[in-house]
């Protein structure tokens, strides 16, 4: 088994003594970035030590970053370069915008592309977009990092696409998982050999009959989960368990719309602080679903693993002409020690809306809890009380059952 650097092997015991080190040194850069610094005014770094005390910091949000860009552009005061610091300067959808090194794997993919099994001799087909969004770059700086070749496809013009993977020998793709179908199919078509066997895929959902479809041609596709913001989070190796935790970040599992760590293995949104120098976000919400799997993965590298995407965590919604926010009951479990989980589910009675809260609680009196939810939610609405461990682990807080049709 080949591994990327020494930082895949590390002991628990390594890992948090090396963020006793990095952590408050990251924390206090974040600091000069005044974006980052408005959110952290009251945060000493050198309290900031562990996984743990991060998660007494405020969570960074979307939205936040979003509002920040348009009144501080283009980056909103969240980077500690300038904008004419950067060698490529990104937009994603919204608009957001997103900054961009060329110079060392700024995403750190070339670890996933590494346990691809991609390397030197390699040549990439990077059907990923090159057109403002960073995707493509990621993929390219990651490819760089391993030694591999590439040829910058971007997306479209498939005919094109079949003729040079095979005129040129391409022996590796990167792009959204079914766009490699639509190139091998094309291929077939025209007649034409081509010799790729590994895949390092990404942006969208890499279904197991899909992966078996690859299979069943020699190909080994792996998958792995980056956001423009924070690059590499985490990726897939041959033991295909899980994804393993990118070592240039840390990643927390948080109630949906809180900053609360969910007990282990519990669904919740996931929650990371990267260690880019340049673009230091602390605690940003990814909006995203996951847990952590229990142990180590069997390839050898020792990182936490979480189980891949999950679904949105966004859930608020409106009942009744309100709206219902998870960190709302969030907050109305917190008031209530013998109070471990609690779900609101809206339904339809009719024409009208019907808001029920599920509990699981050690009491056996609803009526308890009447005040404290009208006062948390601003609604009334039907109390279920239910056993600890009742409610399914799927990250939901709020369940809308209603249709839409």
């Amino acid at each position: 088994m080949s591994f990327f650097d020494s930082l895949e092997t590390r002991s628990a015991d390594e890992r948090a003594s090396e963020m006793v080190r990095v952590l408050p040194a990251q924390i206090a850069r974040a600091k000069t970035a005044t974006g980052i610094a408005a959110l952290l005014s009251d945060v000493t770094p050198a309290s900031i030590t562990s996984v743990a005390d991060l998660a007494s910091l405020p969570v960074i949000r979307k939205s936040e970053l979003v509002a920040a860009q348009a009144a501080n552009a283009p980056f909103g005061g969240f980077t500690t370069v300038s904008a004419d610091g950067f060698e490529h300067i990104h937009q994603s959808p919204g608009p957001i915008y997103e900054p961009g090194r060329i110079t060392g794997d700024w995403w750190r993919v070339g670890r996933f592309l590494h346990a691809c099994g991609i390397g030197k001799g390699d040549i990439i087909q990077n059907c990923f977009g090159y057109h403002l969004t960073p995707a493509g770059m990621i993929f390219e700086s990651g490819a760089r990092a391993v030694g591999a070749a590439v040829l910058p496809a971007g997306t479209g013009q498939t005919e094109l696409q079949a003729r040079a993977a095979h005129d040129v020998g391409v022996t590796a793709y990167a792009g959204t998982p079914d766009y490699l179908k639509v190139i091998l199919d094309k291929a077939d078509a025209m007649g034409l050999k081509l010799n790729i066997s590994r895949a390092a895929v990404g942006g969208g959902a890499l279904f197991p009959s899909l992966r078996q479809e690859y299979a069943d041609r020699g190909i080994l596709c792996l998958q792995n989960y980056a956001t423009a913001d924070l690059g590499n989070i985490a990726y897939e190796s041959e033991a295909v368990e899980g994804m393993i935790v990118d070592e240039g970040v840390i990643v927390e599992i948080v109630i949906p719309g809180t900053g609360i760590p969910v007990a282990a293995g519990e669904v919740g949104e996931l929650v990371v602080t990267t260690m880019n120098p340049d673009y230091p976000l602390i605690r940003f919400a990814t909006g995203d679903l996951s847990a952590v799997m229990e142990g180590a993965s069997p390839c050898g590298r020792t990182n936490m693993r979480i189980k891949g995407w999950m679904g949105r965590a966004d859930q608020t919604t409106k009942i009744k002409g309100m709206f219902v926010r998870p960190e709302q009951v969030a907050d109305f479990v917190a008031k209530h020690d013998e109070v471990t989980r609690a779900r609101v589910i809206a339904s339809r009675d009719g024409e009208m809306d019907v808001m029920t809260v599920q509990i699981e609680t050690s009491a056996t009196d609803p009526e308890r809890y009447l005040g404290s939810l009208t006062d948390t939610l601003k609604l009334k609405g039907k109390i279920e009380l239910l056993a600890k461990g009742s409610l399914p682990n799927d990250g939901l807080v709020i369940e809308d059952q209603r249709s839409y049709d």
